[in-house]
């Protein structure tokens, strides 16, 4: 039986292990060459912790502030556009207490069958990818900071996270004897682990590859061919390629080639940027989020640090924005006040589009329109994290098993 996985990041490769594991023979076909996409330039975290969604009452809140503000952390670009005005309307009717209530339990889930996934992977001999759990520390330098991080240890040990703590500013100043730190104190989320993106991509792809999985690069998705309610092929624009099975795990741009099926999916594309030290001056044991500066700090790999944030609500036609780089260092600054990065030239910058859903929540499982798809997409700041999970997931929706865990928050339909 073949499958076709649309999509070479994170996802896709996943999706395609667990598919080649269950005997599939399985095609990846992506639009840039595997080498440089989403998931090579996040900040690497495996992290349970992660269990409030992006769609918040607060956040809504922060972006109308920040929306005229294009070095904000949370920037959303003022445009005529009718799906960001559709996609904005969803978002804020759905940005509740009780939807963040909601959410915990499942996005908890799939962090933590994710995490499983990756550690059987760390013990597979040769494939290694800097893996460590080590904790997560999140960072605060204010009393409404403090608050919110109380009630979130309050919440991690209510959905069983019981290894989280609050530090004081003493007991987190101890975590880093190298370096000062400007804060009141932090969550340290021990059930957190981090890996090196690019090592683990890599790595996935040469395993892959050497299984026997095949790989199509450069290669743009312009077209279905349909027999009733199953998809027998995909049109490329340089081939055709017959298919009993379709898995869309195309990120970003999810929401155009859905619209090629007839499914209408809220999703718009969240730009972050990273920038990567190797054999820094600046040193810190611990990967942390900053909770005011809404930035993030991971040590890689031995030698590498990364600097990475800001959430971009544009199109992935828009030019970077490089005062959105000042931005991330300054809040890094803020919080390391002995951290004095310069802004790099662009060449150094990374940046990407995290597909965001418009509740903060992943799109992953079949649609009522397909019975062969499975739709894998909109995991926002956390597709790295929940991508050995989701590509489990995938693999027992295409054969018609009971999921690992319970998938119905995630079902792409939900808007429809």
């Amino acid at each position: 039986m073949k499958v076709a996985v649309i999509g070479g990041g994170i996802i896709g490769l996943s999706s395609a292990y667990y598919l080649h594991e269950a005997g599939f023979e399985v095609t990846v076909i992506d639009k840039n060459d595997f080498s440089n996409n989403c998931s090579y330039g996040n900040a690497g975290y495996v992290c349970p912790s992660h269990f409030v969604p992006l769609a918040t009452p607060g956040i809504v809140k922060q972006g109308l502030k920040w929306m005229w503000n294009s070095r904000s952390p949370f920037y959303v670009q003022p445009r005529l556009d009718m799906s960001l005005i559709k996609w904005g309307l969803k978002f804020m009717q759905i940005a509740t207490p009780a939807h963040v209530e909601n959410s915990a339990i499942p996005l908890r889930d799939i962090a933590i069958l994710s995490k499983k996934m990756y550690e059987e992977w760390n013990a597979i001999p040769g494939f290694s990818f800097a893996y460590e759990q080590k904790g997560l520390l999140e960072i605060f330098q204010t009393d409404a900071g403090a608050e919110k991080c109380k009630h979130l240890v309050e919440k991690a040990h209510e959905l069983g996270l019981t290894d989280t703590l609050l530090l004081n500013y003493d007991q987190l100043q101890a975590m880093e004897p190298q370096t000062k730190l400007n804060a009141k104190g932090a969550v340290l989320f021990n059930c957190d682990a981090h890996l090196y993106p690019n090592l683990l991509m890599n790595r996935l792809f040469n395993l892959l590859k050497d299984r026997g999985v095949h790989f199509v690069k450069d290669t743009e998705v312009v077209g279905f061919e349909k027999k009733g309610k199953e998809i027998t092929g995909i049109k490329t624009n340089k081939e055709f390629y017959a298919t009993d099975a379709v898995v869309m795990a195309t990120g970003s741009w999810s929401r155009e080639l859905a619209a090629q099926l007839d499914l209408d999916i809220l999703l718009m594309p969240g730009r972050g940027y990273s920038i990567t030290l190797e054999n820094s001056p600046y040193k810190i044991n611990y990967p942390a989020v900053l909770v005011e500066g809404r930035a993030a700090l991971t040590p890689m790999d031995g030698n590498k640090i990364r600097f990475g944030g800001t959430m971009e609500i544009t199109s992935t036609k828009t030019p970077p924005r490089m005062n959105r780089v000042e931005g991330l260092l300054q809040a890094v600054k803020g919080f390391y006040p002995e951290f004095d990065i310069p802004v790099p030239a662009i060449e150094k910058v990374w940046y990407g589009f995290r597909p965001c859903s418009a509740d903060g929540l992943p799109y992953l499982g079949k649609t009522g329109k397909w019975n062969n798809l499975v739709v894998a997409t909109g995991h926002s700041m956390v597709g790295l994290s929940l991508g050995a999970g989701t590509g489990k997931l995938v693999s027992e929706l295409i054969q018609d098993k009971q999921p690992s865990m319970d998938i119905r928050p995630f079902n792409p339909d939900r808007f429809n």
